[in-house]
C-alpha cells in the first residue's frame, strides 16, 4: 500500500478513536464539572504541545526533514503550549477569556497549517524523514484537534471563563 494511503489511515483513525473517547469520556466529564474548571483539563493537556519541538532535534526525526515544515510546527506548537498555560493560569478572569480564545484559535490554526505545510513538502510521500515524530502527527495530533473542538463547544456554549455580570455591576 502506498506510503500516503498509509498516512491518511493513521491520521484518520486517530481522530475516529479520540473522537470516540471523547465522545463517551471526555465530554460527559468535563459536561459534569463547574466552568471554568471544564476548559482547565484540555488547557493543561495542550500544555504538553512543547513535544513539538521533537520535529527540530536532530536524531528524533531525519536531518533531511525540511525546515520549511519543522520550524513552523516546533514553534507553532511552543506558542500554543505557552499560550496554553498562561490561559490555564488566568481562567476565570477577563485576560484569561481573551488568551483562552486566543490560545484555541491560535492553537487550531496551527495544528491545520502544520498539515497543509506537511502536504506541501510531500510528507505522505516520504513519512521516513518524520522518525518517531510520525506518531506526534498520527496519535497525538487527532487528540490535540478533537480537544479544540471540545474547548470550541464550551466557549461558544457558556460562558465559560466570564465573571458573572452581578460581579461586573457591582463593580
Amino acid at each position: 500500500m502506498p506510503s500516503p494511503v498509509l498516512f491518511g489511515i493513521s491520521v484518520a483513525f486517530g481522530l475516529a478513536a479520540w473522537g470516540a473517547v471523547a465522545w463517551h469520556y471526555i465530554w460527559p466529564a468535563l459536561r459534569e464539572r463547574s466552568s471554568p474548571g471544564n476548559l482547565k483539563p484540555i488547557l493543561l493537556l495542550h500544555g504538553f504541545r512543547f513535544l513539538g519541538l521533537a520535529f527540530v532535534v536532530p536524531g528524533v526525526v531525519s536531518a533531511e526533514l525540511p525546515a520549511t515544515f519543522a520550524r513552523p510546527l516546533a514553534f507553532g506548537d511552543l506558542i500554543s503550549a505557552v499560550l496554553a498555560l498562561l490561559a490555564a493560569a488566568t481562567l476565570g478572569s477577563r485576560s484569561g477569556t481573551v488568551l483562552t480564545w486566543v490560545f484555541n484559535t491560535v492553537g487550531t490554526a496551527d495544528l491545520l497549517w502544520a498539515f497543509y505545510l506537511g502536504s506541501r513538502v510531500s510528507l505522505p510521500d516520504s513519512q521516513g524523514l518524520l522518525g518517531a515524530g510520525y506518531f506526534i502527527l498520527t496519535d497525538y495530533v487527532p487528540l490535540l484537534l478533537i480537544t479544540h473542538g471540545l474547548a470550541f463547544r464550551i466557549l461558544l456554549r457558556t460562558k465559560a471563563v466570564l465573571p458573572s455580570t452581578r460581579k461586573l455591576s457591582a463593580i
